[in-house]
């Protein structure tokens, strides 16, 4: 009986390190996928409820928050990357001592980080809305979401960092079983709570939250369950500054990188914000229909950090390019597949959000805008993570405010200013995803081949 709990244990887990590599990759990857597409579409029954049991204003107000919020959550959502990494190269090395730790750090700062971002959310929901000029017929409802939103962030910033050490693992079977667990949960209690207790937007956010708690939970019991250096233990849970030092490393970047394009965004919001109550509206369905693509590129960019950083960990560097190249492919494909059956049917998958003319054609007119070219977008994430994956954050990072988020700024000043249209301030996004993609590429070409001619010089030297 224990043997057999043991092989099924195993059987949830990819050798990142051996076998055919294609189906290992697809096999991570395609739960990520599902999984991102199931928050995508839990998120989306969220803006659907809102939008066809309450108005379209409230719709707008949940939309509003989406660029603020993320500017919060994202600082702590980059370390979960670097625990990832860390988890993944200790694993590759076989460093039993250094993985339990780096476990039990990242757990305490996903604690202490969701306490803190809670406090954060709370106090400067309303100040930031009201700086980024949310109209005032949406201001009460969209600070009313985010203090619902902001008070679940411990059990959030718990399951990212749970689900991140279970990737770094080769697990992505148990965390997809969760959400969707938890998925069903959250549209129950939309349902409920909005025509039951007609609590349109704050009942949508205690849905959420309620939700991701059931999830970071239990994410929480499989580490606490499972043998091995990842399991965790309640006397273990404490920091390590050590593996602290690491984990701020690789995460602050990432995290910055990821606050600095809200932040971009947010401006690009506020833009947006100028056009209307309805703009909003029809803006934020069509975003979230284009999710669909940032959901496969996500899901590859979390398998390229850890089949990488696993593989960078155990010195295997024709592994490691044979992973990006599969990647980069894969994610492109993918996007090209999404985007061009959103392009095809985007007035009925629109609809499904709001029936209101004005409103779909505003959908509409973002996808057109912003999908051709997000097959690029997708190829630069897998790249990235793929830098990540090795140890190297900062680089991709200063490239990524430069190219993006500095870009986009001098865009609004500049070209929004000169042509103030809706168009332009959406095309700041393709364009920006040429320029980093080509940055970043270029870095990746020339940090792998630097790394491996300095793993060469250390076996040679090991050798003399």
């Amino acid at each position: 009986m224990r043997l057999f709990s043991l092989k099924r244990k195993q059987s949830y887990q990819v050798d990142m390190c051996h076998g055919p590599l294609l189906w290992q990759i697809i096999r991570f990857t395609i739960p990520l996928i599902i999984s991102g597409v199931l928050q995508m579409l839990f998120h989306s029954a969220d803006l659907i409820v809102i939008g066809q049991l309450t108005s379209e204003k409230a719709l707008a107000a949940v939309g509003a928050t989406g660029s603020l919020t993320m500017l919060l959550i994202n600082i702590f959502i980059g370390l979960s990357i670097g625990t990832n990494v860390l988890v993944a190269r200790y694993l590759g090395k076989n460093s039993r001592k250094d993985t339990s730790r780096t476990v039990h750090t990242a757990i305490m700062t996903s604690l202490f980080g969701g306490a803190f971002l809670a406090a954060a959310g709370i106090t400067l929901a309303k100040p930031m809305l009201k700086l980024m000029g949310t109209p005032e017929d949406i201001l009460d409802m969209s600070a009313l979401y985010m203090w619902v939103y902001f008070g679940g962030m411990p059990a959030v910033m718990l399951y990212n960092f749970g689900s991140a050490v279970l990737r770094a693992m080769g697990d992505t079977t148990r965390p997809f079983y969760f959400l969707l667990f938890s998925g069903i949960i959250n549209v129950l209690l939309n349902l409920f709570f909005v025509i039951v207790f007609h609590w349109d937007v704050a009942g949508v956010a205690a849905a959420t939250v309620i939700s991701q708690a059931i999830a970071g939970v239990l994410v929480l019991r499989v580490l606490y369950k499972m043998r091995g250096p990842c399991r965790f233990k309640w006397q273990n849970l404490r920091f390590k500054w050590k593996n602290m030092r690491e984990l701020l490393w690789i995460g602050v970047p990432a995290g910055f990188q990821a606050s600095c394009f809200s932040l971009s965004n947010i401006l690009i919001q506020s833009a947006l914000n100028t056009f209307g109550s309805a703009a909003i509206a029809g803006l934020t369905a069509g975003g979230t229909l284009e999710m669909l693509s940032y959901v496969a590129q996500g899901a590859i960019g979390q398998t390229v950090v850890s089949f990488v950083g696993q593989n960078h960990g155990a010195k295997n560097f024709d592994r490691m390019k044979k992973s990006i190249i599969i990647c980069v492919g894969f994610a492109a494909c993918c996007a090209l597949v999404v985007e061009t059956t959103l392009l095809t049917f985007s007035r009925p998958l629109l609809s499904v959000f709001n029936t209101n003319p004005e409103v779909i054609a505003f959908g509409v007119r973002r996808l057109w805008c912003t999908l051709p070219l997000l097959f690029i977008c997708s190829s630069m994430d897998v790249m990235t993570g793929a830098l990540r994956g090795m140890g190297h954050s900062v680089a991709p990072t200063g490239i990524t405010l430069t190219c993006i988020c500095a870009l986009r700024v001098v865009w609004l000043y500049t070209v929004f200013a000169w042509y103030p249209t809706l168009e332009v301030v959406l095309l700041s996004y393709p364009v920006t995803w040429v320029l980093n993609a080509a940055g970043v590429g270029i870095l990746l070409v020339v940090t792998f081949r630097k790394e491996k001619r300095k793993c060469l010089a250390e076996a040679a030297a090991a050798q003399a």
